[in-house]
């Protein structure tokens, strides 16, 4: 499961032995989505979203939402909505042209993480679209490997206040200060202008 450049970095730091050990442990690599790990992911309210482009170049973004925004749909796939944002859609238009990603789910209280990594595909007619307010779309991930990692150096914090921006039906999303801005005002998609014209 190494690459010569893992294999590199391993020889050099005397890790080849623990690498294949870590490697021998099926239960630290699965193909399947537990009921511990589902119990995990759909805790969250945020994961990092890892992709890259048709020639490999890479992209990070944060997503974040309310607990249980990331559903785990079967043992196989997980799913999270596509929200508005700065409208470059860097990572979603990554998995079009390169469907492989990578999650990390961390929780920073209970100090634990873990990774999915697997196969992304969008739908705009998605049967979850309706659950999830606001949602452009939903991003179904297939899972072609997940596993813990060492939690040893993730800091310790505590939630002092989710985001105002998350959509939810109760009460209509506030526009974000930027694009109020004179550079953003003439560029902004219809939707946006209609909104800031009608006061919102």
């Amino acid at each position: 499961m190494f690459h010569r450049g893992q294999r590199d970095l391993q020889d050099r730091f005397d890790s080849r032995r623990l690498a294949d050990r870590l490697a021998e442990r099926a239960e630290q690599r699965s193909l399947r989505i537990s009921d511990a790990d589902r119990e995990f992911i759909e805790a969250r309210d945020m994961f990092f979203l890892a992709t890259a482009d048709a020639e490999g170049r890479p992209n990070c973004s944060y997503k974040g939402g309310d607990p249980g925004f990331v559903r785990v749909v079967d043992e196989h796939t997980v799913a999270f909505p596509n929200y508005d944002g700065n409208g470059m859609y860097l990572s979603m238009g990554n998995t079009m042209v390169n469907p492989r990603v990578g999650l990390l789910f961390v929780d920073f209280e209970g100090q634990r993480r873990l990774r999915l990594n697997g196969v992304a595909s969008i739908r705009e007619d998605d049967p979850l679209l309706e659950q999830y307010p606001e949602a452009q779309f939903i991003v179904r991930v297939r899972a072609e490997e997940i596993f813990p990692n060492c939690p040893r150096y993730i800091h310790k914090y505590h939630l002092v206040e989710r985001s105002r921006f998350v959509p939810h039906e109760s009460c209509e999303t506030p526009v974000p200060d930027w694009k109020r801005s004179d550079w953003a005002g003439p560029v902004l998609p219809a939707r946006d202008r209609a909104r800031l014209q009608g006061g919102s």
